[in-house]
């Protein structure tokens, strides 16, 4: 076996810059960063920590084989040439998925058949059987077709990292994990942050930032699939998970809280900040939008309902401009809203500090980020019944959501 390997860590577009400050920080060698992905090269202890740490990206990939197949027989020869022997036991399972576009060989069951074919018969030769019983650990075998050039790899993740084992339910039209730890990044949560969120859900920005800010490694609460591949020894994940664990800053002074008109999306977050070990540095409570009133060292981090969350496109910009007009009345020290909504600055108000394109799964988004308010250097006082400040609203004011 090599002792490093070539690997690919695949992200939502627009993730790849914190992607690859999160790759460096854990020793990888030879980056590049494309649009949608990074590929680097690493040993079976960065196959370990990358699972482990990795906020950011959706799963971890060992390149096998990268190759022109013009042809099925360039595509089986490729896949043969490959010493599947050294990576999968006798009694390995690998099922292999992929995907094909503007390549001659189009068609995905075709391909798997072919693959899985070569794959068949590189390992009874290597093993020296006649019998593969596929009754052993399964081995994620994938591969991608992109004008012809094929790309064979095994999946090191199993589930995609943006499960990180905390988020049992969610509400409707969810924001991935990966996709609220790039904009708790973008924000620069740090270990004494305070971050707010008035459109909460169930929880995931502010559970993301409480996570980033203890420096908790986000794979902790689950498992993954190369921790049954012979190749990568149970002492790595041992060492890696030791260390993930010795690595959290339980010293950190950060706080976070989230608001939401729905009881049920409020009980959702706190049950999943509870799972996520961060139940003591996170507080949600039900509240409107329309009495929000952020601290003024306030980190804002929010995806305000739209599309499934909401029933009409007016109710949104309803949303946004009461949003927008309790931020006026409040400043803190930076908003950063991500939205679908495209008309979003005009519902809120005001035109963005800066903007960055993102996707959450297929839908297109925006983050609007609004940093330029200057943070106030003392709190306010926390009130004793309630703890967001905030004021109450006159008996009869009708509720925007």
């Amino acid at each position: 076996m090599p002792a490093t390997f070539e690997l690919i860590a695949p992200c939502f577009f627009g993730c790849e810059s914190t992607a690859g400050f999160e790759l460096r920080r854990l020793g990888a060698e030879d980056l590049r960063v494309t649009d949608g992905r990074l590929t680097f090269r690493g040993g079976a202890d960065l196959i370990a920590a990358a699972n482990l740490n990795l906020r950011t990206v959706e799963r971890v990939l060992l390149l096998l084989a990268s190759y022109r197949a013009d042809t099925f027989d360039e595509l089986f020869d490729g896949v043969y040439a490959i010493p599947w022997e050294e990576l999968l036991p006798a009694d390995a399972a690998f099922p292999v998925k992929g995907s094909s576009l503007n390549s001659k060989l189009s068609s995905v069951p075709a391909c798997q058949s072919i693959i899985k074919k070569a794959i068949v018969k590189r390992l009874m030769r290597g093993h020296r059987t006649s019998v593969l019983p596929e009754t052993g650990s399964e081995y994620r075998v994938q591969f991608l077709l992109r004008k012809d050039q094929c790309e064979i790899m095994l999946d090191t993740s199993g589930e995609g990292l943006h499960k990180r084992g905390y988020r049992r339910n969610a509400m409707e039209a969810p924001l991935r994990e990966t996709l609220a730890a790039t904009i708790a990044d973008l924000g620069r949560v740090r270990r004494d942050s305070l971050v707010e969120d008035p459109f909460c859900g169930s929880g995931t920005l502010v559970i993301e930032a409480a996570q980033k800010a203890l420096n908790i490694a986000p794979g902790l609460h689950r498992r993954f699939a190369a921790e049954h591949y012979s190749f990568v020894p149970a002492q790595v994940w041992a060492r890696q998970r030791q260390k993930a664990l010795e690595e959290i800053k339980q010293d950190a002074a950060f706080e976070g809280y989230g608001y939401d008109i729905d009881p049920a999306a409020i009980q959702l977050a706190q049950a999943n900040a509870r799972l996520a070990g961060v139940d003591k540095r996170c507080r949600f409570e039900v509240a409107d939008v329309a009495g929000f009133a952020p601290r003024p060292q306030a980190i804002v981090l929010t995806n305000p309902p739209y599309g499934e969350r909401m029933s009409t496109i007016d109710g949104a910009a309803r949303l946004a401009r009461t949003f927008g007009r309790q931020m006026e009345a409040n400043p803190c020290a930076g908003v950063y809203v991500i939205t679908a909504d495209m008309e979003f600055e005009a519902h809120y108000g005001r035109r963005a500090t800066k903007r960055r394109k993102m996707y959450n799964g297929m839908i297109p988004c925006q983050v609007y980020m609004y940093y330029d308010a200057p943070a106030a250097k003392t709190a306010r006082p926390m009130p004793k019944e309630g703890f967001d400040g905030r004021r109450a609203r006159p008996k009869g004011q009708e509720q925007d959501r």
